[in-house]
């Protein structure tokens, strides 16, 4: 079924379910349900129209949505919202962000990132229609099955938050990170006394060391530039990362963000700005490591950590120095 026939038929359902329910309470979280093929998202000052509410489970291309589904309309389409409890929806991230079989404090620090995360961004957004999304964007959410070594991660951490002044941190988390993770200023503009760079050693991820050969064409297009001649890194970062990158075309130089030429590509089609690069004809050659933005807990490390006997404290007082654990109350 195409996916605007899907659409048409989920806002169909709506119409004939669509009841009165509680506004958005304390304890829960508005998800904006995004995915490879659905990516919309509501610009800033957009005032898109609700077009109905209703409880139950909705499966968007393989991923079950349960709880309060709500359909919005707005300039590009139609928005789906779901709205679920807060801990349903950290087990959700854990199950998806961690592998299922990870050392379980590895999984505790993961739920007590992910649900500092979920909460920052929903202070930040009172005034928005939805707290965070489902995908990359924000962290990759994915219902998560009963008895399962998310659940217990969650259980076990219920409530726990990290804070600094007594506010919930923007608990910043990435796949891989090898030496040293980056400065938040660095990757996002922002200074965050907790998101300094840290020693990292993530030797069991599978992105510990890496090449990438992309065309010039390739690049070409995703930078809408015409014959590439040369490439090189123009300016590191502290942590000797790729900054700035100088790229001679036939039309002049171009110097862009490393950062801007990861999502230009595609963040899984160069995994990271911790590379070398050189040219090779018609190729440009990335060698690289890590996997990510390198801001605060490194996913793979946190694993190692839990594996050689460090508690899911132990490892967050290193990728979040200066924070403290706190419970929340719904919020």
């Amino acid at each position: 079924m195409k996916l605007k026939h899907l659409f048409r038929n989920i806002v169909i359902a709506f119409f004939l379910a669509a009841c009165s329910l509680p506004s958005h309470a304390a304890d829960t979280i508005k998800l904006l349900i995004l995915n490879d093929v659905y990516q919309n998202i509501p610009a800033k000052g957009e005032k898109p129209e609700k077009l109905g509410k209703m409880k139950g489970d909705l499966l968007v291309m393989g991923t079950r949505y349960s709880g309060d589904i709500e359909v919005w309309k707005g300039d590009k389409g139609l928005y789906l919202i779901n709205e679920l409890p807060m801990e349903e929806y950290i087990m959700g991230v854990v199950a998806a962000e961690a592998g299922p079989d990870w050392d379980i404090e590895a999984l505790k620090a993961q739920a007590v990132i992910s649900r500092t995360y979920a909460l920052f961004h929903k202070t930040a957004r009172r005034d928005s229609i939805y707290d965070l999304t489902s995908s990359v964007l924000h962290q990759v959410y994915k219902a998560s099955s009963s008895g399962s070594k998310a659940e217990r991660a969650v259980s076990e951490t219920k409530g726990e938050i990290l804070t600094f002044m007594d506010k919930p941190i923007e608990a910043f988390f990435h796949s891989t990170s090898c030496e040293s993770t980056e400065s938040s200023a660095e990757v996002f503009g922002k200074y965050y006394p907790y998101l300094q760079p840290v020693e990292s050693d993530c030797s069991l991820s599978p992105y510990c060391v890496w090449e990438r050969k992309i065309p010039m064409t390739e690049i070409e297009k995703a930078l809408n530039l015409n014959d590439i001649q040369n490439a090189k890194i123009k300016s590191v970062s502290a942590t000797k990362r790729a900054r700035e990158l100088e790229i001679i075309s036939s039309t002049g130089t171009t110097v862009i963000n490393a950062t801007d030429l990861r999502k230009a590509l595609g963040w899984n089609r160069l995994p990271s700005t911790d590379f070398s690069m050189s040219c090779d004809k018609d190729t440009i050659i990335f060698d690289g490591k890590g996997y990510g933005h390198g801001v605060g807990l490194c996913q793979w490390c946190s694993l190692q950590m839990a594996q050689e006997g460090k508690n899911y404290k132990e490892i967050l007082s290193v990728y979040y120095p200066g924070t403290t654990i706190q419970l929340y109350e719904g919020r």
